[in-house]
């Protein structure tokens, strides 16, 4: 049931406020913004999202803190610290994904490597098997 009149939010309002456009898990969510966030949000650097987040988090945090009875204040706030987070995660999962792979190729150069050392090594096992036989028949040859 949804929230009847009155200030107050009700966790229904909260969830469909936070709720994932055309029912999709892992959709956009429908978060009301101010066109400045949304933009800084949305055009920032992945390497700036960090430090984004944080002043989001920390004027969320500040404005509870004071108490701040602005319902619609703070949900902005808590909508733009969680949009912000979201893109935060995603490019970390990203940048996961590419680090991953790279080790992987890594490990693939490696096992080359060691596949190329020990032919080498049985190679030159080979061949100084080869010098010890020819040097023992010429010994015993040479007898």
């Amino acid at each position: 049931m949804r929230g009847i009149g009155g200030p107050l939010l009700t966790i229904g309002d909260l969830l469909s406020d936070l709720a994932v456009d055309g029912g999709e898990v892992g959709g956009e969510a429908s978060v009301p913004s101010s066109p400045s966030e949304a933009h800084q949000v949305e055009e920032a650097d992945p390497s700036e999202l960090n430090r984004i987040f944080g002043e989001h988090y920390d004027n969320l945090m500040k404005s509870l803190r004071e108490n701040d009875p602005s319902w619609p204040s703070l949900m902005l706030k808590l909508c733009t610290a969680l949009k912000t987070a979201d893109k935060l995660v995603i490019c970390a999962n990203a940048d996961a994904e590419q680090l991953w792979e790279k080790v992987e190729m890594l490990e693939h150069i490696l096992e080359r490597g060691d596949r190329a050392v020990a032919a080498i090594v049985e190679v030159l096992d080979c061949s100084r098997l080869s010098e010890d036989s020819q040097l023992s028949k010429l010994e015993s040859s040479a007898k």
